[in-house]
């Protein structure tokens, strides 16, 4: 896969990490192909499908966006029209609830996700400005703010799916790679839930799959954009900084994750898995 210099600049730090993964799994070439020699595994593709039963609807929407390494989810709707966007919950303020009540997740989306989109296209601006007048003095700074915005943008979309009404068991493509990443389902549950609990300051939990091995691993990425392995796809996240919480949990962010847990949409990183991986 060939990016050209603006496109690469166009692209946040996960989910250029992101796209580059998913190009890479689907070529017949490229040194990642050979640089692991674990067994290799039956591909099967499942149908990648929303939620439709009464308790847990979540409404299948089509759009002609830009789509950045997913074919569904809200992933697909985040970037329009040249412009990274804020995309619509997909369910109501209060459906989460009680683990997660309506004024936190309102104000987590509504002010905390669309100031990272902000942030994110002015970082943008900025660049494409230095460019035009050859003056990248600032470059070291503006690069930052892209990471960062950019990964906060990615991973907050990939939050409300990551969550559902009464949580989701996971699907049986996600089963078997639990069971030959983690040695079962439960242990992957008990880490992830442990290493999101333990994230450092602020940051998140992240569930994602790395190419190489074509395994599933747990990262406890600090900020947004920290502490990561490239070209790895996240498929489920937690989001521990304190603005994801407080107003509800306060500083027992142990109570928050234990909560996520209950409403972790396991089905939706099935899904992500099958559409990252081809497992």
């Amino acid at each position: 896969m060939t990016l050209t210099r603006r496109e690469a600049l166009k692209l946040s730090a996960a989910a250029a990490a992101a796209l580059v993964a998913e190009a890479l799994l689907r070529s017949k070439t490229g040194f990642l192909a050979s640089a692991w020699a674990g067994p290799a595994r039956a591909s099967t593709m499942p149908t990648a499908s929303r939620y439709s039963n009464t308790d847990n609807t979540l409404q299948g929407k089509e759009s002609s966006m830009h789509q950045v390494a997913t074919t569904s989810g809200l992933l697909s709707e985040a970037y329009v029209d040249g412009k990274y966007v804020l995309p619509k919950l997909p369910y109501d303020l209060s459906w989460l609830e009680p683990q997660y009540d309506a004024r936190t997740l309102e104000l987590h989306h509504d002010k905390h996700h669309a100031a990272y989109v902000a942030g994110l296209n002015a970082a943008l601006g900025k660049l494409d400005a230095a460019r035009k007048a050859n003056d990248f003095a600032t470059i070291q700074a503006v690069s930052r703010d892209l990471a960062f915005h950019g990964s906060g943008h990615v991973l907050h979309c990939l939050l409300w799916d990551s969550m559902c009404k009464g949580g989701s068991k996971p699907t049986a493509n996600l089963e078997k790679a639990m069971k030959e990443s983690f040695g079962s389902a439960d242990a992957c549950f008990a880490q992830f839930a442990a290493a999101t609990k333990a994230v450092e300051a602020s940051g998140w939990g992240i569930l994602g799959f790395e190419p190489v091995s074509k395994k599933l691993m747990i990262f406890t990425c600090e900020k947004h954009q920290n502490l990561t392995i490239w070209g790895v796809a996240p498929l489920l996240v937690c989001d521990v900084w304190e603005h994801a919480y407080y107003l509800q949990y306060q500083n027992r962010r142990p109570d928050w994750v234990d909560a996520f847990m209950k409403i972790a949409n396991w089905e939706f990183a099935g899904q992500r898995l099958a559409e990252v991986s081809g497992m």
